[in-house]
């Protein structure tokens, strides 16, 4: 298991208490489930606002490890990388339905596999939520070769129970 303070902010379920504005920063970076669909590459209707996924990761982006590979000065590499803040989540569009932050925001608790419910940060792979292993890297690639790569993501279904069938107890 994690750190002393990892299990601190496990046993004391925060976001069931505290509304994302109200949290520490250790609160907030917890919340993230480590999934890194937000660190994919979307696609936009100019017409409808619809908003479409695709498989393309940041350069940022460890495929394996689901984490940012530079995290602390990522805006310099990614000048339109996007931090998310209490302010953003509740605008953003775009943000997984699975997200903890989403979820947070709209009252609803976190999911079986997340992190902070499990105890453990291979949940959310094992639950098929990650995009563990299912991405390609945008260096390179032409920006009309990203419709392509769309696809379709766990959750994103109206009735739909992400990672439901595996694992769950």
């Amino acid at each position: 298991m994690g750190s002393t303070s990892d299990q601190t902010l496990n046993k004391t379920a925060f976001w069931k208490t505290k509304s994302l504005e109200e949290m520490s920063p250790a609160e907030w970076e917890a919340l993230c489930d480590g999934c890194a669909r937000c660190c994919l590459n979307k696609l936009e209707d100019w017409d409808s606002g619809e908003i479409v996924w695709t498989n393309v990761a940041c350069t940022l982006l460890d495929g394996e490890s689901c984490r940012c590979k530079d995290y602390d000065n990522r805006a310099a590499t990614v000048p339109d990388c996007i931090q998310l803040t209490p302010e953003e989540v509740t605008t953003l569009t775009w943000l997984p339905p699975t997200c903890a932050y989403r979820l947070v925001a709209e009252g609803t608790d976190l999911y079986w596999w997340h992190p902070l419910v499990s105890g453990d940060a291979k949940t959310v792979h094992e639950a098929g939520i990650s995009v563990r292993g299912r991405t390609v890297p945008e260096d390179g690639m032409e920006l009309e070769q990203y419709e392509n790569h769309v696809v379709s993501w766990p959750g994103e279904h109206p009735g739909e129970h992400p990672g439901e069938h595996q694992g769950e107890t």
